[in-house]
C-alpha cells in the first residue's frame, strides 16, 4: 500500500517561480504574435523549459506543443497512474497597445490584451515547479501550450494532430486572467461557463434598378432590414430564456450610390448559445427566416454559417476541485461563484468536449484599482497585477497534484 503523498507548499513554490514567470511574460508581451503561427512565443516558452525532464511534442499544423512530465511515484491505485492536462494559450490580438508599459508591444497592430502572455508564463512556471518535484508526483502531467485561441481554433488543430493521444488525459484544467475581478480571487461555475460562437452570413439577392423607380426593381434593402428585425423577434419569442441565445447582426453591406437600388445585400453576424440543442435549432431557424422572408418579397437568400467554438462546459467535479483549491490557496474569499455564464467563447471548449475538466478566471486587478472600472479584456489599455501569477502557478500545481493523487474521488 502506498504511503500518503507528502504535501507540498505550492504557494511557496509559486512565489519562488514568480520572478522568472514575470520576466517570461514580459518578453512574450513585447513581441506578440497572432493566430496559429507564433514561432517566437513558442521558442521563448521552450527555452524556459530547457533542461527539464519533459517530453516535447510539436503540433504539425500550428506552432503549439505539449510538454509531458511523467511522475516518478506510483499512484494511489498502484500502476494505474492518472494523467492530467494543464493548458496555457499564447496568441495575441490585432490591436494597438496603449498601456504605456516599459515592455509594451513592439509589434505594430498586435497586443496581448487578453492575458495569454500571463497564461503561458504561468503554465511554464508550473512546469518548472512540478518538474522539481517529479519524484513525488503519482502520475503524468501534460502541459498544453497552444496558439490560435482568438478565433483560430488552435486547440482543435492540436487535438486533430493527435497531441492529446500521446498521454491521454483524464482531466483538464485552464486558467484565464480577469482584470475585472479582485487580485487572487478565482471566479467560475459548473456547467456552461462560456458560449458557442458561430458566424452568420446571408446574401439577399433582388434586382437592381433606379432608386426613383423602385417598382421596376426588386429592392433587397428593405428585405434585409425585415430579416434583421425578424431575427430579433425570433430570439425574444422562440428561444427559451432558460436556454438562451444571442443573435446579433453586426454588418450590413449594400449599394454603390444614393440613386441606385443594389442587386444584393450582405448580412453578417454572430450566434451565441449555451447548449448544442439551442445552437442547432438557431442555426436552422436563421436559414429558414432569411430564405422565407426573401422569398415573400421575390428575392432569394444564400445562407452560410462558419462553425465556431463549442460551449465551454465545466464538469461539476472539476469545478468543485478548483473551488476547493482556491480556498486552500486564498482563503474563504478565494472563490467567487459566477452567477451566470458569459456569452463570450473559448477554444478550450474543444478540450472540455473530449475530456472532463474546468476553467476558471483569476482576478488580476491591481492593488488600489477598481475591478469594476478597470479596462477589460480586449481593451488597448488592459493591464494586470503580475504578483497574481504566483497564485496562478500554485493553482496549476495543486490541481495537478490533487487529481493525480485522488482523481475526482
Amino acid at each position: 500500500m502506498n504511503a500518503p503523498l507528502t504535501r507540498i507548499d505550492w504557494r511557496a513554490a509559486g512565489a519562488a517561480e514568480l520572478a522568472d514567470a514575470v520576466a517570461l511574460r514580459r518578453a512574450i508581451h513585447a513581441e506578440p504574435e497572432i493566430g496559429n503561427d507564433c514561432p517566437k512565443t513558442s521558442a521563448k516558452l521552450k527555452a524556459a523549459l530547457t533542461g527539464l525532464p519533459l517530453e516535447i511534442h510539436d503540433s504539425t499544423s500550428t506552432t503549439g506543443f505539449v510538454a509531458i512530465l511523467r511522475g516518478g511515484r506510483a499512484g494511489a491505485s498502484g500502476s494505474n497512474m492518472r494523467t492530467v492536462l494543464l493548458r496555457g494559450d499564447m496568441d495575441a490580438l490585432p490591436m494597438t497597445e496603449e498601456t504605456g508599459l516599459d515592455f509594451a508591444s513592439t509589434i505594430p497592430g498586435a497586443m496581448h490584451a487578453c492575458g495569454h502572455d500571463a497564461h503561458s508564463a504561468m503554465l511554464a512556471g508550473a512546469a518548472r515547479a512540478l518538474c522539481a518535484r517529479k519524484d513525488q508526483l503519482p502520475g503524468t502531467v501534460v502541459f498544453m501550450f497552444q496558439p490560435g485561441e482568438e478565433g483560430h481554433h488552435g486547440a482543435r488543430h492540436m487535438i486533430e494532430d493527435g497531441l492529446l493521444d500521446i498521454a491521454r488525459p483524464e482531466a483538464a484544467f485552464a486558467l484565464h486572467i480577469s482584470p475585472n475581478a479582485p487580485a487572487g480571487v478565482f471566479v467560475g461555475r459548473e456547467g456552461p461557463l462560456l458560449a458557442s460562437t458561430d458566424t452568420l452570413h446571408a446574401t439577399i439577392r433582388g434586382k437592381g434598378g433606379h432608386a426613383a423607380m423602385p417598382h421596376d426593381a426588386i429592392d433587397p434593402v428593405p428585405v434585409a432590414c425585415e430579416i434583421v428585425g425578424a431575427l430579433q423577434s425570433y430570439v425574444a419569442r422562440r428561444v427559451p430564456v432558460a436556454d438562451p441565445a444571442v443573435l446579433t447582426i453586426t454588418q450590413i453591406h449594400a449599394g454603390s450610390s444614393h440613386n441606385i437600388i443594389p442587386d444584393d445585400v450582405t448580412l453578417m453576424g454572430t450566434l451565441r448559445t449555451l447548449s448544442e440543442h439551442t445552437r442547432e435549432g438557431a442555426r436552422a431557424d436563421f436559414g429558414e427566416i432569411a430564405r422565407g422572408i426573401a422569398a415573400a418579397h421575390g428575392c432569394t437568400a444564400d445562407v452560410s454559417i462558419d462553425a465556431g467554438y463549442p460551449v465551454t462546459f465545466c464538469d461539476p467535479r472539476a469545478t468543485a476541485m478548483m473551488r476547493d483549491v482556491a480556498g486552500t490557496l486564498s482563503g474563504e474569499r478565494g472563490w467567487s461563484q459566477m452567477p451566470a455564464p458569459m456569452m463570450g467563447g473559448e477554444d478550450f471548449s474543444y478540450v472540455l468536449r473530449d475530456i472532463p475538466g474546468a476553467m476558471a478566471f483569476v482576478g488580476v486587478a491591481a492593488a488600489g484599482s477598481d475591478p469594476r472600472t478597470n479596462p477589460p479584456l480586449h481593451n488597448t489599455r488592459m493591464t494586470i497585477d503580475e504578483n497574481v501569477m504566483a497564485t496562478g502557478i500554485a493553482m496549476h500545481c495543486t490541481l495537478a497534484e490533487r487529481f493525480l493523487e485522488r482523481g475526482f474521488d
